[in-house]
């Protein structure tokens, strides 16, 4: 694996990793809420040699339309400066990875913070790593019903467990070192946002 810078923002989390040869060189997790902007480019600084890499991977969503919007004009404006080649990964498969990979039983469904009162919610099976059904904005109630008795992880898992505590679940953020754990097929995604639903500012018609 060539070296590889990893930008995580599509979720409260800001995240950044050096990768290279099968291994994390460097990472750097912080939870800020808000604020990815600010952060963000001080946190590549601070890796070896500013982060400069040879490729870069980006957090593409779902999560936060600003988070997401931030994290992939950084990874473009970098690969342009640094001619690095630029791909994407999807927050939902990166949690899913590094909960199997924690000794998460399989099946398993990862739940995000989606907004307005709604979740992201999609399933996924290990051995191979993939999802087992297409990526849903649901209200809460719904995903709930959708879990059918797996285990639940990611910042979602609130507004299911509000519901039902007996749910399993647990609450995870994407970190980007976890992204070595992706296969192929899912860390090749195109280097453009995966909102998961629309946006909610329409352009006049």
């Amino acid at each position: 694996m060539p070296r590889t810078l990893v930008i995580d923002t599509a979720t409260a989390a800001c995240s950044v990793a050096l990768l290279e040869d099968g291994r994390v060189i460097a990472a750097i997790h912080d939870v800020v809420g808000r604020g990815h902007a600010e952060r963000l480019v001080p946190m590549i600084a601070q890796l070896p040699g500013g982060g400069r890499a040879d490729e870069i991977m980006v957090d593409v969503g779902p999560g936060s339309f600003t988070g997401i919007r931030v994290g992939i004009a950084a990874a473009r404006g970098l690969g342009l400066g640094w001619n690095a080649s630029v791909r994407g990964y999807s927050s939902l498969s990166l949690i899913a990875a590094a909960a199997f990979a924690a000794g998460e039983n399989a099946p398993l469904a990862v739940v995000l913070e989606g907004g307005h009162g709604e979740v992201f919610m999609q399933g996924f099976t290990a051995s191979p790593l993939m999802p087992t059904e297409p990526l849903a904005s649901l209200r809460p109630d719904v995903a709930l019903a959708a879990l059918n008795g797996r285990t639940a992880v990611g910042n979602g898992v609130r507004w299911l467990t509000q519901l039902d505590p007996s749910v399993a679940a647990r609450e995870a953020l994407p970190e980007a070192a976890n992204a070595i754990l992706l296969p192929v097929d899912l860390a090749t995604l195109p280097a453009r946002p995966l909102y998961g639903r629309a946006p909610d500012a329409k352009l006049p018609s």
